[in-house]
């Protein structure tokens, strides 16, 4: 388990390992009854009266323990089915569970269902009263903030109209901007965001930031990889209803994709690689060149680093991104790009078609050995994934000017005596 005092993935302010923890969960688990047959009519009760519903059991969590500190941005993921939103019901009051605790310090608001705690034969104007008073805000503070909830939610023109009649973007926009404006001291947040437009996405990526440098804790369950890589201090993995990994976002992330893409088999103790399927592309070649279009292992201090990269697409990628990271054999990030298609309208590669990526790098990299990766983001549909992360290949940056750190850079920088007069 990673120390939570590590720097965020999202390059924000760390948060310290003394910070107190505002969550606090232990042992805890949570069984439902499933029917296996449903007898739902009068007619098929009055015509099998005597028929006995047999029920299993389905443990949707087992045992679970984890802590969150103050301030952290925490994420829980894993696949359909594994019990992560039965989680977050349970930290947010929801669901009772059946043994072990949960200790929440401060005021929580969730924000987990699209249409949970809204009443749809009530008005935007009283929901949102009422649902600021349920995240602890009095109702004369309730009634302050109206004005900011509606400008926010950019429903002004429609708060006196049924929320029946809202769709489902109006609905999630008016539930998260009563959230933002209860200003909680915890948020819960389900994948519910993904119903939203990608304007209103960006808006609320902005309210996190600002969250996060304002102490804020939040607590988020998502399939999008990639917030969970930019955003999360930490991250868990849960699989059938059992934690599997606890710490760092990009590992986790990771072994996310080694279970959906890499079979259902991963095993508590498994050892953790980024090695993940061909979900977006495959590597058909991948190689270090010299000036000459020659492979090589081994580069020179200062010398450009030459990329020669094809892929080949696995699906239709739509509006590819590619990212790429190199990495110190510490696995250390020491830095990153992306790049996009090139040429005017072409935002598609088709299955099958293939993508070369070559050029060349500045080489500020002291002598050591590295490692280079390569993410692929397409757009995606909602429920689907859209990162996928390649290792392409090692290498090895040699000289006789080590430096300090991972990289050397050129200062202009001069340094003189000044004498006193006298």
């Amino acid at each position: 388990v990673d120390d939570v005092g590590r720097a965020p993935a999202g390059g924000g302010q760390s948060v310290p390992s003394t910070a107190p923890v505002v969550i606090e969960v232990r042992d805890l688990e949570k069984t439902f009854r499933v029917p296996d047959q449903r007898i739902d009519s009068l007619k098929e009760r009055a015509t099998h009266p005597f028929t006995r519903v047999h029920y299993r059991e389905l443990q949707a969590v087992k045992r679970i323990s984890f802590d969150v500190r103050k301030g952290e941005f925490f994420a829980i993921v894993g696949r359909n089915g594994s019990g992560k939103s039965t989680l977050l019901k349970i930290l947010a009051s929801i669901y009772r569970p059946d043994a072990g605790r949960v200790r929440m310090a401060g005021r929580v608001a969730p924000f987990i269902e699209l249409g949970v705690g809204f009443n749809p034969e009530l008005t935007a104007r009283e929901n949102c009263v009422l649902n600021g008073v349920l995240m602890g805000l009095t109702r004369r503070e309730a009634n302050r903030r109206l004005g900011a909830v509606l400008e926010f939610a950019e429903l002004e023109e429609f708060v006196d109209l049924q929320l029946k009649n809202y769709s489902s973007g109006m609905m999630v926009r008016l539930a998260f901007a009563v959230m933002v404006q209860a200003d909680p001291d915890v948020m819960l947040i389900d994948e519910v965001l993904a119903v939203g437009d990608a304007a209103f996405g960006q808006k609320c990526m902005d309210v996190f930031h600002e969250r996060r440098r304002a102490g804020r804790t939040m607590v988020l369950v998502t399939h999008d990889m990639s917030t969970v890589q930019s955003l999360c201090d930490r991250a868990m993995l849960i699989h059938d209803g059992e934690l599997r990994y606890i710490g760092d976002p990009e590992e986790a992330a990771l072994s996310y994709l080694r279970l959906n893409f890499g079979g259902s088999s991963m095993k508590k103790d498994d050892v953790l690689t980024p090695i993940v399927p061909d979900m977006n592309a495959r590597i058909v070649e991948a190689r270090l060149i010299d000036a000459d279009g020659r492979p090589v292992d081994n580069v020179e201090q200062l010398t450009p680093l030459r990329l020669d990269v094809t892929l080949e697409a696995r699906r239709d990628l739509a509006e590819p991104l590619f990212g790429f990271q190199v990495r110190a054999e510490s696995g250390e990030t020491i830095f990153g790009f992306t790049r996009t298609l090139d040429g005017h309208g072409q935002d598609h590669v088709a299955r099958g078609d293939r993508v070369r990526l070559i050029g060349e790098i500045e080489n500020r990299l002291v002598p050591g050995r590295y490692s280079l990766g390569c993410w692929i983001r397409r757009t995606r549909e909602h429920g689907d994934l859209g990162l996928q992360a390649l290792p392409l290949f090692d290498f090895h940056v040699y000289g006789t000017h080590p430096g300090m750190g991972s990289v050397s850079v050129e200062a202009d920088i001069t340094a003189s005596v000044e004498r006193r007069d006298g």
